[in-house]
């Protein structure tokens, strides 16, 4: 225990209160306030007893939409020999999978996930605005819509709402992954498993595999709720050529832009048909902010922002213009993503622009 009022999972130890300061007082429950940069969303806090959070999950479940992707955090062998003073974890997304068979895949895995003081893991679907995540700082969190259906779950298992409430962050505490931990001081089940299934390191990149797992930048969080989606949605549903992706989670598409982005950076392997393909998803991106309301419209230009600054950065011949692929698609002399081609060209992109007469004078 480490307090007489919360059992907290194994790998978060709270120091002691300074002396002559009182003793914090950690108990369960939550608080409820609305996301930042977004009108329709909450976000709930809620601490409870480790042994409770598998139960929790369960309860969720039927609350969620039948498919959603896995999300895990945690410091694997590049983020474990960075040399910066405040390395930060590596986060995966599984593809999204029928949420039964992400809660079956994970069930063997679940305590250790629960207690290891370096992992946080949760399950997420943009496209219904809906985010579940259990932190390394060991509070669950869950960003939804319909706050309504999260308080009556909360409260019909007791957990009550405290804006008083008090959060490991609120003070000094320490993280310890279950390897570290006597062997003697472990209770069950982690006392009988063997120092491979107690490392963080292997456990997590066994899911990883098991899940067809794949990072993502840290630095490319956010959160569209359920109501922006449908607004692009519909927005989509009326372009003759983006028609095809209205149904699509948009978040996975400023996802797709990202990737791009970082393919052209490190080498763009494809031909000229799939760079273009690239681009042609900057347009739609494009359409969407031009047609969305402001606010939502700025949301969407933050989110891609370093995106758009990163592949700036790599164009060269400037001066030339790549055609738009397909006609209908934006046409304007300043979208900047026709002006050049990136710096950093494999044979067959290469290929395809000396056939097309790019490098004619």
């Amino acid at each position: 225990m480490s307090s007489p009022f919360l059992q907290l999972p194994l790998g978060l130890r709270l120091w002691p209160p300074a002396p002559g300061t009182p003793v914090p007082i950690y108990t369960e429950g939550y608080v409820l306030g609305p996301l930042e940069n977004t009108t329709d969303s909450y976000r709930f806090s809620v601490m409870v007893d480790a042994d409770r959070i598998p139960g929790l999950l369960a309860a969720l479940v039927p609350r969620l939409p039948e498919e959603m992707f896995f999300i895990l955090e945690y410091y694997d062998n590049e983020a474990a020999s960075s040399q910066e003073e405040n390395p930060t974890p590596t986060i995966y997304y599984s593809p999204y999978l029928p949420t039964a068979e992400i809660l079956e895949a994970l069930e063997p895995y679940l305590p250790r996930l629960i207690h290891d003081g370096f992992v946080g893991f949760g399950l997420a679907n943009n496209r219904e605005g809906i985010e579940v995540f259990y932190s390394e700082e060991k509070v669950l969190t869950c960003f939804t819509g319909n706050h309504l259906r999260i308080t009556d779950l909360l409260a019909s298992r007791g957990i009550r709402h405290d804006p008083e409430l008090l959060f490991p962050t609120d003070s000094g505490h320490d993280h310890l992954s279950l390897m570290c931990l006597p062997r003697k001081s472990l209770p069950a089940p982690f006392a009988q498993m063997s120092e491979s299934e107690l490392d963080y390191a292997c456990f997590c990149e066994e899911l990883c595999d098991l899940l067809d797992m794949y990072p993502v930048a840290d630095d490319f969080a956010f959160f569209l709720s359920k109501k922006e989606q449908d607004q692009i949605e519909a927005l989509l549903s009326e372009h003759p050529d983006y028609g095809e992706f209205a149904e699509e989670d948009f978040g996975g598409l400023l996802l797709d832009w990202s990737d791009f982005v970082s393919e052209c950076v490190a080498g763009f392997q494809g031909d000229l048909w799939e760079y273009r393909q690239g681009l042609r998803l900057r347009d739609l991106i494009e359409f969407v902010m031009a047609g969305s309301a402001p606010a939502l419209a700025e949301k969407i230009r933050e989110i891609v922002a370093e995106s758009d600054e990163r592949f700036q950065e790599n164009l060269v011949d400037r001066r030339k213009r790549l055609d738009p692929p397909m006609e209908g698609a934006p046409a304007d002399s300043d979208l900047f993503w026709y002006q050049g081609i990136v710096r950093n060209q494999g044979v067959p992109l290469r290929r395809d622009l000396i056939r097309q007469g790019w490098y004619q004078s």
